[in-house]
């Protein structure tokens, strides 16, 4: 997509409904009167019989579906009064086959973006816990003395909990499971600080190297910077091939001059992290340069959610968003661009540099923008112990990561195992 093809009408509806495209969860985006504007992909795979429902009736393709008159009435009373609504446990018959659904919608509402304005929702497809759940009561209730069947249920659903857990941040994770989890979440405007990062010419870095090469780059890469943004409290929203968007300010908060601080102190850390990660990948063969640049932005966007016990899709949206990955492109290599509004927040523990404002497309203002200057040394908030090297006269060891010094020693100890395995054939 182009930059100045970012704030179209249509791109923006797109971005705005990236999180459901490959999701889990069969999600769709409806006008005020509930008439379906957009399905993704799993809602028509999850529902074939009704074919396309663009421009159908949301209540009618419930009734459509087999949803019982008492819970599409209350589904539409709910979400009037409340707006959003959640019916944890919807029976459905598909292809012959009885499965279970959660279905949660709400209202979206954006000042800026009107068109964004509707409603989200998606069913969550809960078969397979439902199901789990049932046999290991069944079990329990007959009082089956074979405890490793027992068990083998719990790890079933705790490998589902793990596998539902990697398509959100840890605080969103977090806050499901405990008593908190159970409070109804609603949509709101938060003062956040977003930031947006991309690798430089990542595309022709792909076309360069072989699939394996490109993986353990692409995984190290993003497992690094993951690591390094949740220990600065960062909520990771979406990974988008090598781009990365977190932001500050929600669901925990520290106050909004001290988010953005550890937003951009994040980002430096990152920067030096991505630097340390060379060497480790050109041991690896691959030589291409890694060089990343960053946006960040701070004001006020719409930040909500859909969840149940097992799954919360986390979105957040408005103009600082746009104007963060902005700056992001804007910026070049290696380099970390803030906006004003970030800087008069920092301006007293983060060295910056004056550039000439911008004016992005679709705001009425020009922009502020900073460069930051990278020679922080925080200590206390140091995200990342760097890359530990030991060279012998026929081996050579690299620890990416020392924080994880000792699960590298198990890792180690496997090798040694199996090199001498393979020494006595």
């Amino acid at each position: 997509m182009q930059l100045e093809d970012l704030f179209n009408r249509q791109n923006i509806i797109e971005l705005s409904f990236f999180n459901f495209r490959n999701a889990l969860t069969a999600a769709y985006f409806a006008d005020h009167d509930l008439n379906i504007l957009k399905v993704n992909a799993n809602f028509e795979s999850f529902f074939p019989v009704l074919g396309n429902v663009t421009n159908a009736n949301f209540l009618n393709v419930l009734e459509q579906l087999g949803v019982t008159p008492e819970q599409i009435k209350s589904f539409s009373k709910v979400l009037k009064k409340d707006g959003h609504v959640l019916i944890p446990n919807i029976t459905l018959k598909i292809d012959g086959k009885q499965r279970v659904f959660s279905l949660l919608s709400a209202y979206t509402h954006d000042e800026n973006f009107p068109y964004l304005n509707g409603i989200q929702g998606q069913f969550v497809d809960r078969t397979e816990e439902f199901e789990l759940r049932r046999e290991r009561e069944a079990l329990l209730e007959e009082k089956i003395s074979n405890r490793e069947i027992i068990e083998e249920k719990s790890l079933q659903l705790e490998r589902l909990a793990k596998r539902l857990a990697q398509y959100l941040s840890p605080q969103i994770y977090k806050s499901i499971f405990s008593e908190k989890g159970s409070e109804k979440r609603k949509f709101e405007r938060k003062n956040l600080t977003v930031f947006f990062s991309d690798i430089v010419g990542f595309t022709d870095i792909t076309d360069g190297i072989e699939p394996e090469r490109l993986a353990f780059m692409i995984n190290t890469y993003l497992s690094e910077m993951s690591t390094i943004a949740l220990k600065y409290g960062g909520t990771i929203d979406k990974f988008i091939g090598d781009a990365v968007m977190i932001f500050f300010g929600d669901p925990e908060t520290r106050g909004e001059t001290e988010d953005a601080v550890r937003c951009v102190k994040m980002a430096i850390s990152m920067q030096k992290r991505a630097d340390e990660l060379k060497e480790l990948w050109r041991s690896r063969g691959i030589s291409q340069p890694l060089e990343v640049r960053m946006g960040i932005d701070t004001g006020y966007c719409t930040v909500g959610d859909f969840g149940s016990e097992q799954r919360l899709d986390y979105t957040v949206f408005g103009s600082p968003v746009n104007l963060a990955s902005r700056l992001e492109h804007d910026a070049n290599p290696n380099e970390i661009k803030i906006s004003e509004s970030t800087y008069l927040l920092v301006q007293d523990k983060i060295n910056c540099t004056q550039l000439e404002d911008i004016m992005p497309k679709g705001f009425a203002r020009p922009v502020g923008v900073y460069r930051v200057n990278a020679t922080q040394d925080d200590s206390e908030l140091e995200a990342s112990k760097g890359l530990i090297s030991e060279v012998g006269k026929h081996v050579r060891v690299d620890v990416y990561n020392s924080e994880r010094i000792h699960e590298s020693i198990v890792e180690l100890k496997k090798i040694l195992y199996q090199l001498e395995k393979t020494s006595k054939l």
